[in-house]
This record gives C-alpha cells, sequence and structure tokens, in this order.
C-alpha cells in the first residue's frame, strides 16, 4: 500500500471548510457528532464519527460530543457509555467533557419566552389528530390555528403553566409560529415544547417539559460555537427551520448546516428500530452479537477500528445515494489483518490421521514464524506427534480436477512438517471415512523431496498437543442485499439461517493464553478473533471467524 493511498479523499464539504478557513470566515472549525443515546451505534454512525472527529483532526479543530437526550423515555446511561466507549474504540476523542442538550434546557427555555415575546411562539391545544388535519399536505397548504393569534400574555401565563405542571401530558404544545402555507411542511408552525412527564437520566424530574430535536439542536450548536454542523440528507427539509430559530433569537453563532447521503450497507440494516426487534425476538444474541452492523458488534466479530476507518474513507461523502457493497468492508477489514493478524493453523472439521512410520525421539518438530513479512512477531514451536488433525475437506475420495490436497496413494506437504503419503483409509459401517493412514518422507523436514515435486500444502495440528476451541463461524445476516427494499415482504423472511455455525475444532496450543479481542489469521481459513466475552485464556477458548481470506460471497452469489 503506497504513502498516498491513506490520503484524505477529497468532497464537497472538505472543499467548504478550506474555503471558509481560506476566507477568514472561521480561524478553526468546531463539529460534534450528536447521537441520541436510545440505542447502540450502528456503521452508519461509524462514518459520521469518522467524518466530524477526522475533520476535525485534519483541520486541527476540535469536534464535541453530544448527547441529544430530549426523548427522555427513551434513553438510557448504558447506551450513553456504550456510545463513548465506540468513540474511543474507533479511534477518536472528543473536545472537553461530554457536553449533553439538557445542559442547555434552562437556556432552551429563556429562548422560548424570548420567542413569545417576539410575537413568534404560540400555546397551541389542537389534539394531534387536530394538528394533523391542520397541517395539510405535500400539496395542500395547511390552516392556521384557532389559537395562534393567542396575545404574547396569554402565551406567557400558559407556557408558565405548562413548566409548573398544570396541564396533563399532551394538552398543549408550544409552536413556533412560521407559514402554515409553507410549501416546507416543516416550517407549518412546527411544535418547539411538548408536555411529557418522564423521569429524565440527567435532570431527573425537574421538567415536565421538553425541547424538541430541531427547536434543540440548532441552539445547542450555537451555543457550542459549532462551525459546521453536519448530518444526513434526511434533515435537508429541516435546514430553513434550523436557521429560522437562529435568525429569531438572540444568540452570537449561526452555524452552517450540511447534509450528506447516509450510508446504507448491503446484506443488513441499519433502522433502529429493526434491529432493536431482532434483539427482543432473539434472533440475535444482542446488540453485541458478531452479526449485527453495530459498532459493538463488529468489534466483538473481531474488525478493526484502522478497517473500519479505511472503510469509511473509502467510501466517501457525497449527496448521493450511498448503498455499499458489504464487500467493501470486508476487504478494508481484510486488508488491515493481513499485515496485523499473526498467523497459526486451526482445524475446523477434524480428520484423524495416523502416522505409521513415526517414531519417538527422531520425528521431530519445527520452528515456524508467526507472520512471513514480521518477524518481530516471532515464532513457535509446531509440535509433531504419531496421530495429527488434518480438515476433512481436504481429503478426497473422488478428487474433482486440478485437486492438489491428499487422495490415497498421493502426496502432500504439511505446513511447515514432512510430506505425508496416504496408504490406507479406514471407514465406519456406513462407509464414511473416520480416519487416514499416512506415510511421512523423513527426508522432507524443511526441504524438498529428492525427484518428484509435491503441490499441495495443508494446514494440520498434533492430536496431542492441540487444544479444542469453540469456533463460530458467522456469516451474512441477511440472504439478500436489500432486506428492508421490499415493502410488500417482512425483512425477518431474508434472515440468513447459516449466518451463524457453531464447530469444536483444534487449535495450536501457543494461543492457550490470548487474551479476549485477540486476532490471529488461521491459516487456509480466515481471520479469526477471540470472543469479548466468552473467551477464557487458559480455559475456555472462542474464536469469532471475522472474515474468510477471499471474498467466497461474490463467487457464491455469482
Amino acid at each position: 500500500m503506497s504513502s498516498d493511498d491513506n490520503a484524505p479523499v477529497p468532497h464537497f464539504i472538505r472543499n467548504i471548510i478550506e474555503n471558509d478557513l481560506a476566507s477568514g470566515k472561521h480561524k478553526a472549525i468546531v463539529t460534534r457528532f450528536p447521537p441520541e443515546p436510545n440505542g447502540y451505534l450502528h456503521v452508519g454512525h461509524a462514518k459520521s464519527i469518522c467524518l466530524n472527529f477526522g475533520l476535525a483532526l485534519d483541520y486541527r479543530g476540535k469536534c464535541n460530543l453530544r448527547f441529544d437526550d430530549t426523548n427522555p423515555e427513551k434513553e438510557s446511561e448504558e447506551y450513553a457509555q456504550s456510545i463513548q466507549d465506540d468513540v474511543r474504540w474507533l479511534g477518536f476523542q472528543w473536545d472537553g467533557p461530554v457536553r449533553w442538550a439538557s445542559d442547555y434546557f434552562d437556556a432552551l427555555h429563556d429562548y422560548a419566552i424570548e420567542l413569545i415575546r417576539q410575537g413568534k411562539a404560540y400555546v397551541d391545544e389542537l389534539s394531534v389528530e387536530e394538528m394533523r388535519e391542520f397541517r395539510g399536505t405535500l400539496t395542500e397548504a395547511g390552516k392556521n390555528s384557532p389559537y395562534r393569534d393567542r396575545s404574547v400574555e396569554e402565551n406567557l401565563d400558559l407556557f408558565g403553566r405548562m413548566r409548573a405542571g398544570e396541564f396533563p401530558d399532551g394538552a398543549k404544545v408550544l409552536r413556533a409560529k412560521i407559514d402554515m402555507a409553507s410549501p416546507n411542511i416543516n416550517m407549518r408552525d412546527p411544535a418547539i415544547y411538548r408536555i411529557r412527564r418522564a423521569h429524565h437520566i440527567r435532570t431527573g424530574d425537574k421538567w415536565c417539559i421538553y425541547p424538541m430535536y430541531d427547536y434543540t439542536h440548532c441552539i445547542s450548536d450555537a451555543l457550542e460555537h459549532i462551525t459546521h454542523s453536519l448530518c444526513t440528507l434526511e434533515f435537508e427539509d429541516h435546514r430553513p427551520l434550523y436557521d429560522w430559530v437562529l435568525d429569531n433569537i438572540t444568540i452570537d453563532c449561526h452555524p452552517q448546516q450540511i447534509e450528506f447521503s447516509r450510508l446504507e450497507l448491503q446484506y443488513t440494516i441499519t433502522s433502529k428500530r429493526k434491529l432493536l426487534q431482532l434483539v427482543t425476538e432473539k434472533k440475535v444474541s444482542g446488540w453485541d452479537d458478531p452479526r449485527m452492523p453495530t459498532i459493538q458488534g463488529m468489534r466483538r466479530r473481531g474488525y478493526t477500528p484502522e478497517g473500519i476507518r479505511e472503510f469509511a474513507r473509502r467510501i466517501g461523502i457525497s449527496k448521493s445515494d450511498n448503498l455499499v457493497d458489504m464487500g467493501v468492508l470486508e476487504g478494508c477489514i481484510r486488508e488491515d489483518l493481513e499485515t496485523r493478524a499473526p498467523r497459526v493453523m486451526a482445524v475446523v472439521k477434524p480428520l484423524k490421521v495416523v502416522i505409521a512410520n513415526f517414531v519417538e525421539g527422531e520425528t521431530t518438530s519445527r520452528e515456524a514464524g508467526f507472520h512471513p513479512n514480521h518477524p518481530e512477531f516471532g515464532s513457535r514451536l509446531v509440535p509433531f506427534s504419531k496421530e495429527i488433525w488434518i480438515e476433512a475437506d481436504d481429503f478426497s475420495e473422488n478428487p474433482p480436477p486440478g485437486w492438489q490436497r491428499l487422495v490415497l496413494g498421493g502426496e502432500v506437504r504439511l505446513r511447515y512438517s514432512y510430506v505425508i503419503k496416504c496408504d490406507e483409509v479406514v471407514k465406519d459401517a456406513d462407509g464414511l471415512v473416520t480416519e487416514l493412514r499416512c506415510s511421512i518422507d523423513p527426508d522432507t523436514l524443511g526441504k524438498n523431496p529428492a525427484g518428484r515435486k509435491v503441490k499441495g500444502v495443508i494446514h494440520w495440528l498434533s492430536a496431542e498437543h492441540a487444544l479444542p476451541a469453540e469456533i463460530r463461524l458467522y456469516d451474512r445476516l441477511f440472504t439478500v442485499a436489500e432486506p428492508d427494499a421490499d415493502k410488500a415482504r417482512d425483512f425477518h423472511t431474508f434472515l440468513n439461517p447459516a449466518s451463524l455455525t457453531v464447530v469444536q475444532g483444534w487449535v495450536e496450543p501457543c494461543v492457550n493464553q490470548a487474551a479476549p479481542e485477540t486476532r490471529y489469521q488461521f491459516e487456509r481459513l480466515g481471520y479469526f478473533c477471540t470472543d469479548r466475552r466468552d473467551h477464557q485464556p487458559g480455559g475456555k477458548l472462542v474464536f469469532n471467524r471475522t472474515v474468510t481470506l477471499k471474498d467466497s460471497w461474490a463467487k457464491e452469489q455469482g
């Protein structure tokens, strides 16, 4: 990989920032990542994290982490903590303390009163159904609420009583007074405060009125002196409201909202609601199930922060649809692990091989390096014994054309060891192969056999020394590229029944003390990672398949 391969990819947001810095509009940039603490972050959030924090790093600015905690029923400390863990794990650190929208509840309330005093906000008591009816449609203008022309004094009184808890939930809302005939429905007198008696994770029961997201977000940005407020394209129609609020209150900063396309990744879903369904219906083991597109799930599967950051760099930033093939993400992970993962051997489908001419004390083992290009990774002894395990798929009684693995009467090289020849096949009563009886060429340890070529090389383990391990073979969660694109069919229909296969395999003894989240290449099998929850060093060994060595999925689907 050349040094230019990791250079920043130019895009329209970079152009805006560079122009703003060059013109003197801003001396430095300040961005923010503003998740709601109501779920676990997914791969789409990873793109946003890499964008906001990455731009701040590249232009020597700052990036805030701010929780949008305006929806108290759905928010929890568990989610807030997991989000902080995810941002750090991806390799980023926010500027200063964690910020919360609730830090600004008093200021938000004061700005609402300012809007009321200007005659630009009013207390409405239409029911939800009436409000929907009065709002109009995309083609029909809305109608003014009968409460729209209340006096400033009456609105101040009613809003004060809303805050004091005099009215039941939903009885009244505070609305911005903008334009019920606006072609943009977001500008048709949007609600900016609602009554909601809900215990808040930070403010407790201090408030029974809570500000709406669109109202809160722009003011929070301005109070933090954000320069570029980056959000996904669904907020493009909300930008006029973002600007209207800031233009109509007394505040000394007006950030620029810029929209970019959200990431949609094939063979998965990123809807929080649908991901929650998968968890609650136990279709997966939890938010951090390695098949989930959550950052926690990707981490548990063995994806690297560096690989995810490279993925975000490679897919770029634009305003056009961003539906990305899962193979792009897997390719970034594969490339990163190629250089950093030590290589060891494991057997997933064991077939016993007995070495007939093994001689105790004479048949020897060899040292093998952990990585051919990284001698600094060190080496280990690969022990040899009379009985070994090979992969059942590496033997065939009826080999296809071009087969270079083991057959009756044929030879292969054992990786880091001898050339062996299959002399006999042992079967059970049903005719299934249960054992191979083979012989080694004792002159082939570390050198080629004399007078003949042996093409095939297979991996293996000494049965005496190998350690049992639970090996979890993960695959794509869905069988189709866009599981929620067909509105006539439930996305559950497309769940892949083969997305997880658990097998009892064997691994080299050198991995016995591997800590959770240790990554390896199992030679010829793929990249694997010790499970961060269930793996016990020196005890129960559990490995998750992170990604195969090659993109086999495209070949299978082709």
